[in-house]
Protein backbone atom coordinates (compact mmCIF):
# COMPACT_ATOMS: atom_id res chain seq x y z
CA UNK A 1 0.00 0.00 0.00
CA UNK A 2 0.75 3.56 -0.56
CA UNK A 3 -0.02 6.33 1.80
CA UNK A 4 -0.29 10.05 -0.10
CA UNK A 5 -0.94 12.65 2.76
CA UNK A 6 -2.14 16.21 2.19
CA UNK A 7 -1.41 18.72 5.13
CA UNK A 8 -4.03 21.53 6.18
CA UNK A 9 -2.00 23.95 8.09
CA UNK A 10 1.60 25.12 7.72
CA UNK A 11 2.56 23.42 11.04
CA UNK A 12 1.62 19.68 9.68
CA UNK A 13 3.20 20.71 6.93
CA UNK A 14 6.18 21.59 8.61
CA UNK A 15 6.28 18.37 10.84
CA UNK A 16 5.80 16.09 7.78
CA UNK A 17 9.24 17.94 6.63
CA UNK A 18 11.36 17.24 9.09
CA UNK A 19 9.94 13.54 9.41
CA UNK A 20 11.09 13.23 6.06
CA UNK A 21 14.32 14.68 6.15
CA UNK A 22 15.05 12.61 9.40
CA UNK A 23 14.74 9.14 7.55
CA UNK A 24 16.50 10.57 4.62
CA UNK A 25 19.53 11.36 6.68
CA UNK A 26 19.13 7.76 8.48
CA UNK A 27 18.81 6.01 5.61
CA UNK A 28 22.14 8.17 3.84
CA UNK A 29 24.23 7.34 7.07
CA UNK A 30 23.65 3.72 7.29
CA UNK A 31 25.57 3.64 4.16
CA UNK A 32 29.08 2.95 3.76
CA UNK A 33 29.63 5.17 0.55
CA UNK A 34 30.97 8.50 0.27
CA UNK A 35 28.19 9.79 -1.87
CA UNK A 36 25.84 9.21 0.88
CA UNK A 37 26.87 10.65 3.81
CA UNK A 38 27.62 13.82 1.22
CA UNK A 39 24.01 13.51 1.47
CA UNK A 40 23.45 13.28 4.49
CA UNK A 41 25.77 16.10 5.34
CA UNK A 42 23.29 18.14 2.78
CA UNK A 43 20.17 16.91 4.22
CA UNK A 44 21.36 18.16 8.00
CA UNK A 45 21.93 21.64 6.46
CA UNK A 46 18.24 20.93 5.10
CA UNK A 47 16.95 19.92 8.53
CA UNK A 48 18.72 22.88 10.49
CA UNK A 49 16.77 24.94 8.06
CA UNK A 50 13.19 23.48 8.47
CA UNK A 51 13.63 23.17 11.66
CA UNK A 52 14.96 26.96 12.57
CA UNK A 53 11.40 28.48 12.58
CA UNK A 54 10.79 30.77 15.29
CA UNK A 55 7.82 29.21 16.40
CA UNK A 56 8.46 25.57 16.38
CA UNK A 57 9.87 24.68 19.57
CA UNK A 58 6.63 26.89 20.82
CA UNK A 59 4.37 24.96 18.85
CA UNK A 60 5.70 21.58 19.86
CA UNK A 61 5.81 22.75 23.56
CA UNK A 62 2.44 23.63 23.66
CA UNK A 63 1.06 20.51 21.33
CA UNK A 64 3.20 18.39 23.78
CA UNK A 65 1.16 20.10 27.11
CA UNK A 66 -2.01 19.40 25.44
CA UNK A 67 -1.60 16.00 24.46
CA UNK A 68 -0.52 15.50 27.94
CA UNK A 69 -3.62 16.82 29.33
CA UNK A 70 -6.09 14.73 26.78
CA UNK A 71 -4.07 11.61 27.88
CA UNK A 72 -3.73 11.79 31.51
CA UNK A 73 -7.51 12.58 31.51
CA UNK A 74 -7.51 8.50 29.97
CA UNK A 75 -5.51 6.63 33.25
CA UNK A 76 -8.56 4.49 34.64
CA UNK A 77 -10.06 3.87 31.35
CA UNK A 78 -11.05 0.22 30.80
CA UNK A 79 -10.75 0.41 27.56
CA UNK A 80 -7.24 1.97 27.46
CA UNK A 81 -4.48 -0.37 27.68
CA UNK A 82 -2.08 1.60 31.61
CA UNK A 83 1.34 0.50 30.17
CA UNK A 84 0.93 1.62 26.74
CA UNK A 85 -0.69 4.97 28.08
CA UNK A 86 2.12 4.98 30.52
CA UNK A 87 4.68 4.43 27.79
CA UNK A 88 3.37 7.30 25.48
CA UNK A 89 3.27 9.80 28.51
CA UNK A 90 6.49 9.46 29.43
CA UNK A 91 7.99 9.62 25.24
CA UNK A 92 5.73 12.83 25.90
CA UNK A 93 7.45 14.52 29.13
CA UNK A 94 11.40 13.35 27.76
CA UNK A 95 10.25 15.19 24.73
CA UNK A 96 8.85 18.53 26.49
CA UNK A 97 11.76 18.10 28.67
CA UNK A 98 14.27 18.01 25.97
CA UNK A 99 12.89 20.89 23.55
CA UNK A 100 12.28 23.32 27.20
CA UNK A 101 16.55 22.48 27.34
CA UNK A 102 17.08 23.44 23.63
CA UNK A 103 19.02 26.91 23.84
CA UNK A 104 18.52 29.41 20.99
CA UNK A 105 17.38 28.27 17.55
CA UNK A 106 16.91 23.94 16.93
CA UNK A 107 20.56 23.73 14.85
CA UNK A 108 22.42 26.61 15.85
CA UNK A 109 25.53 24.27 16.49
CA UNK A 110 25.52 23.68 13.23
CA UNK A 111 25.97 27.53 12.50
CA UNK A 112 28.18 27.92 14.77
CA UNK A 113 30.84 25.79 13.15
CA UNK A 114 32.47 27.65 10.57
CA UNK A 115 33.95 24.24 8.64
CA UNK A 116 30.16 22.93 8.28
CA UNK A 117 29.03 26.32 7.20
CA UNK A 118 32.08 26.91 4.37
CA UNK A 119 30.43 23.66 3.06
CA UNK A 120 26.86 24.71 3.27
CA UNK A 121 28.02 27.97 1.01
CA UNK A 122 29.82 25.93 -1.43
CA UNK A 123 26.66 23.53 -1.73
CA UNK A 124 24.65 26.29 -3.00
CA UNK A 125 27.06 26.62 -5.93
CA UNK A 126 25.90 23.60 -8.97
CA UNK A 127 29.21 21.39 -8.81
CA UNK A 128 30.80 24.04 -6.16
CA UNK A 129 32.03 20.68 -3.74
CA UNK A 130 34.81 19.41 -5.75
CA UNK A 131 37.97 18.67 -3.91
CA UNK A 132 40.12 21.51 -5.46
CA UNK A 133 36.96 23.63 -3.77
CA UNK A 134 36.90 21.99 -0.60
CA UNK A 135 40.08 19.98 0.18
CA UNK A 136 39.56 19.74 3.69
CA UNK A 137 35.84 18.21 2.93
CA UNK A 138 37.70 16.16 0.49
CA UNK A 139 39.93 14.67 3.19
CA UNK A 140 36.51 14.33 5.86
CA UNK A 141 35.18 12.06 3.02
CA UNK A 142 38.27 10.03 3.20
CA UNK A 143 38.02 9.18 6.65
CA UNK A 144 37.22 5.81 8.19
CA UNK A 145 33.66 4.88 7.51
CA UNK A 146 33.01 4.73 10.76
CA UNK A 147 34.04 7.81 11.88
CA UNK A 148 32.31 9.63 9.43
CA UNK A 149 29.05 8.22 10.74
CA UNK A 150 30.59 8.91 14.14
CA UNK A 151 30.36 12.62 13.45
CA UNK A 152 27.48 12.41 11.13
CA UNK A 153 25.28 11.30 14.62
CA UNK A 154 27.20 13.26 16.71
CA UNK A 155 26.14 16.70 14.55
CA UNK A 156 22.30 15.17 14.16
CA UNK A 157 21.95 14.31 18.19
CA UNK A 158 21.02 18.21 19.23
CA UNK A 159 17.88 17.19 17.05
CA UNK A 160 16.63 14.03 18.99
CA UNK A 161 14.12 16.31 21.04
CA UNK A 162 12.82 18.04 18.06
CA UNK A 163 12.73 14.72 16.17
CA UNK A 164 10.82 12.61 19.47
CA UNK A 165 8.13 15.37 19.56
CA UNK A 166 7.51 15.19 15.70
CA UNK A 167 7.09 11.41 16.23
CA UNK A 168 4.86 11.84 18.58
CA UNK A 169 2.43 14.03 17.51
CA UNK A 170 2.43 12.68 13.75
CA UNK A 171 2.12 9.38 15.47
CA UNK A 172 -1.03 10.52 17.15
CA UNK A 173 -2.48 12.39 14.58
CA UNK A 174 -2.49 9.58 12.14
CA UNK A 175 -4.17 6.86 14.57
CA UNK A 176 -6.74 9.46 15.20
CA UNK A 177 -8.31 9.14 12.12
CA UNK A 178 -10.18 5.54 10.77
CA UNK A 179 -10.05 4.71 6.40
CA UNK A 180 -13.37 4.86 4.81
CA UNK A 181 -13.21 3.28 1.87
CA UNK A 182 -14.34 5.28 -1.32
CA UNK A 183 -14.99 4.80 -4.86
CA UNK A 184 -14.68 6.58 -8.01
CA UNK A 185 -15.48 5.72 -11.59
CA UNK A 186 -14.09 9.23 -13.24
CA UNK A 187 -11.35 9.81 -11.57
CA UNK A 188 -12.58 12.62 -9.68
CA UNK A 189 -13.52 12.65 -6.19
CA UNK A 190 -15.24 15.66 -4.46
CA UNK A 191 -16.44 15.59 -1.09
CA UNK A 192 -17.46 18.80 1.83
CA UNK A 193 -15.91 18.46 4.62
CA UNK A 194 -18.40 19.71 6.77
CA UNK A 195 -17.27 20.10 10.16
CA UNK A 196 -14.91 17.40 10.09
CA UNK A 197 -11.81 20.17 10.43
CA UNK A 198 -9.10 17.98 9.32
CA UNK A 199 -5.28 18.63 9.55
CA UNK A 200 -3.85 15.64 7.94
CA UNK A 201 -5.57 13.92 4.57
CA UNK A 202 -4.35 10.54 3.86
CA UNK A 203 -4.99 8.62 0.60
CA UNK A 204 -4.14 4.73 0.35
CA UNK A 205 -3.89 2.87 -2.60
CA UNK A 206 -2.19 -0.17 -3.71
CA UNK A 207 0.96 -0.07 -5.14
CA UNK A 208 -0.19 -1.78 -8.21
CA UNK A 209 -2.35 1.21 -8.77
CA UNK A 210 -1.03 2.76 -12.06
CA UNK A 211 -2.60 5.84 -10.76
CA UNK A 212 -1.77 8.47 -7.99
CA UNK A 213 -4.01 11.24 -6.47
CA UNK A 214 -3.33 14.88 -6.68
CA UNK A 215 -5.43 16.26 -3.70
CA UNK A 216 -6.18 19.83 -2.70
CA UNK A 217 -8.40 20.68 -0.16
CA UNK A 218 -9.39 23.67 2.36
CA UNK A 219 -11.79 23.59 5.28
CA UNK A 220 -14.64 23.25 3.51
CA UNK A 221 -14.32 20.94 0.23
CA UNK A 222 -11.78 18.14 -0.90
CA UNK A 223 -10.76 17.85 -4.15
CA UNK A 224 -9.12 14.47 -5.72
CA UNK A 225 -7.82 14.42 -8.87
CA UNK A 226 -6.16 10.63 -9.69
CA UNK A 227 -3.78 10.85 -12.64
CA UNK A 228 -1.88 8.24 -14.57
CA UNK A 229 1.89 7.87 -13.34
CA UNK A 230 4.89 8.48 -14.84
CA UNK A 231 6.13 11.28 -17.22
CA UNK A 232 4.57 13.47 -19.93
CA UNK A 233 1.60 15.09 -19.40
CA UNK A 234 -1.03 14.57 -16.43
CA UNK A 235 -4.22 12.97 -17.63
CA UNK A 236 -7.36 12.13 -15.24
CA UNK A 237 -7.33 8.45 -14.84
CA UNK A 238 -11.05 7.93 -16.45
CA UNK A 239 -10.06 4.41 -17.78
CA UNK A 240 -10.73 2.79 -14.71
CA UNK A 241 -12.32 2.37 -11.25
CA UNK A 242 -10.24 3.48 -8.32
CA UNK A 243 -10.88 1.88 -4.89
CA UNK A 244 -8.86 4.06 -2.17
CA UNK A 245 -8.88 4.31 1.36
CA UNK A 246 -9.76 8.04 2.73
CA UNK A 247 -8.52 8.91 6.05
CA UNK A 248 -9.51 12.81 7.79
CA UNK A 249 -6.96 12.98 10.92
CA UNK A 250 -7.64 15.39 13.67
CA UNK A 251 -5.57 15.80 16.62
Amino acid sequence: MIHYEYPLSERIRTLLRLEDLFERFDSYTASSMQHAHHAALLTLFELAEVAARSDLKTDLLQELDRQRAVLSALRGNPQVQDDTLASVLTAIDAAHHGIHQLPGKVGQHLRDDDWLMAIKQRATIPGGMCEFDLPSYHHWLHRHIEARKRQLREWLAPFASIRAAVDIVLGLLRDSGQPELQHTDNGIYQRMLESRNPQLIRVTLTDAMTCLPEISANKYMLNIRFVHAGSGQMRTCTDQPIDFDLTFCTL
